[in-house]
């Protein structure tokens, strides 16, 4: 004899059971807030987007020894902002050089030449490590009506990891796709993201070689644009030295500056923005002045 849907025991497993899948069924994303500031970092574990209300940049002007790669990325993000189209774009070479703060300058350089009545260019930073939540953060951001530039710096993958495999599929490959009012930027030490010895060992373990390493190399041809930043050289360098000296109002001997600024670079090895904002940093503190 079939039980009545109508008793009480079968009402009380009936509610036990949507309360069960209830809890089964992820929740809600939180809805974010896009007018609270033009830059947010993406919060994976808790699915929202933290505002920032001062971002970390160095203004358009000190970035000096990139003017090529400066230009062509804010062209592209001028485009983007204007509703045209334009490219995902990698930034990939030297360490130090300024790639991640050419992102942040841009952006910012963007929305200060934008009309007053246009809407702000948003930023939003992803770690590397959350790269799987990407759909999650598309999903909150396709239906706004402000523009997005999603930035990843660092970004690599090592042997083992196939998140990147979520990377393709949000930014060309999926059903969906990339939203139109959303543009990738990624900066990278490696020009195809994968370390060349994982590379290698897809060759010699694969059934087809060819296929295998094809596979991975295909992330950055997702990128349409690959901007390279390359080791600077010593003018260049000087040229930076003196930039933020005159920027920040410091005075002394310039030969005294010089020399030391070449000195400091020889004992880390390296010429490099990086290496000549840290030689600044230890300048403006020997003279007892706030930066």
């Amino acid at each position: 004899m079939p039980a009545d849907p109508t008793s009480p025991e079968t009402l009380a497993l009936l509610r036990r059971i949507a309360d069960s899948l209830e809890r089964l069924a992820p929740p809600a994303l939180p809805e974010a807030n896009f007018m609270a500031a033009d830059a947010f970092v993406w919060q994976a574990a808790a699915r929202r987007l933290a505002a920032v209300p001062k971002v970390n940049r160095v203004e358009m002007g000190l970035l000096r020894g990139i003017d090529r790669v400066r230009d062509t990325l804010k062209e592209n993000t001028r485009r983007f902002a204007s509703g045209l189209p334009a490219n995902n774009a990698l930034l990939w070479g030297a360490r130090g050089m300024g790639k991640s703060s050419l992102v942040k300058a841009v952006h910012a350089e963007i929305n200060r030449t934008r009309p007053s009545d246009s809407r702000a260019l948003k930023l939003i930073e992803i770690h590397r490590e959350d790269i799987e939540t990407l759909p999650d953060l598309m999903a909150l951001m396709r239906s706004d009506p402000h523009r997005f530039i999603v930035f990843c710096d660092d970004l690599s993958f090592d042997a083992d990891d196939t998140s990147y495999k979520s990377l393709k599929a949000v930014l060309e490959g999926g059903i969906e796709g990339r939203p139109d009012n959303v543009i990738f930027y990624a900066t990278s030490n490696r020009r195809h993201l994968l370390p060349r010895d994982m590379m290698e060992n897809e060759r010699s373990t694969a059934i087809n070689p060819g296929e295998a390493v094809e596979e991975k190399v295909s992330l950055s041809d997702r990128f349409g644009l690959w901007l390279g930043f390359h080791k600077c050289s010593q003018d260049e360098y000087l040229d930076m030295i003196f930039a933020y000296v005159d920027h920040l109002g410091l005075s002394g001997d310039r030969d005294t500056i010089r020399a030391e600024a070449l000195e400091w670079a020889t004992t880390r090895g390296a010429r490099s923005g990086r290496t000549a904002w840290q030689f600044i940093q230890d300048l403006t503190g020997r003279i007892g002045k706030a930066i």
